[in-house]
């Protein structure tokens, strides 16, 4: 019943669209919906951001959108009016070798050792309450617009709250890791950027550290594989 419903929906959506976009993003557009329509279990869809069931068809820009807009919340609420966080150069006495990362989860900052006493400072978003951590490790790997494979741990963390995420996301616009990653040692963390900028400056994470697609892009350039990484709580 799920199935048909979603098919009339696309149906409809079809008939409604400028004969450019029909010719031009037929093909791609029906593989998209068809596959997430053979994926959709029983279950009452979720409203989550990593859920592509819910994700939108944007035909000017023959595109699958993540639900969750800038100006409108999960639960269909409106946000304020939302704008980065700047990066700025910080004054930072501590003694850290030039190009380490030190990331405060409590001020939801991370610093980027410039050297001399200075620091670059970004906003970013931490792990939610329970998922905090701390640690110090190194940068093992570094990534453009990274795939996402949400662990088994976090799918079945979310499938007990009914929100059911994909295997597999591959890397683009709409993929929750953002334009760059940063990968933290052999552990599932990371620092990537995000699809849902508005979200950084919150712990709202599964533990990752997020930062706007700005922000990560200028760090991604500046961070050296084996770089050290300190993370405190």
């Amino acid at each position: 019943m799920q199935k048909r419903s979603v098919l009339a929906a696309i149906m409809i959506l079809l008939a409604n669209l400028p004969v450019p976009v029909k010719v031009a993003g037929l093909r791609g557009f029906l593989i998209a919906v068809l596959s997430i329509a053979a994926m959709a279990p029983a279950q009452a869809q979720s409203n989550s951001g990593y859920d592509p069931r819910s994700w939108t068809y944007d035909a000017a820009r023959n595109v699958l959108v993540s639900p969750s807009a800038p100006d409108q919340t999960s639960d269909g609420a409106v946000q304020q009016e939302w704008s980065a966080i700047p990066r700025e150069i910080v004054h930072f006495s501590e003694a850290q070798p030039k190009g380490s990362i030190v990331i405060d989860t409590t001020e939801r900052r991370l610093y980027y050792i410039l050297g001399n006493g200075r620091a670059l400072r970004y906003a970013v978003g931490v792990g939610k309450e329970g998922l905090e951590w701390s640690g110090r490790d190194t940068i093992s790997a570094k990534k453009t617009w990274p795939d996402w494979r949400p662990p088994a741990e976090m799918r079945s963390r979310e499938a007990s709250n009914g929100r059911f995420l994909p295997v597999h996301v591959e890397g683009g616009p709409n993929n929750p890791l953002g334009a760059r990653a940063l990968y933290i040692g052999n552990t599932l963390y990371r620092v990537h950027g995000t699809n849902q900028p508005w979200t950084v400056g919150q712990a709202n994470s599964s533990g990752c550290i997020r930062m706007t697609n700005d922000d990560v892009i200028d760090l991604y350039d500046r961070v050296k594989i084996g770089s050290q990484i300190i993370v405190r709580h």
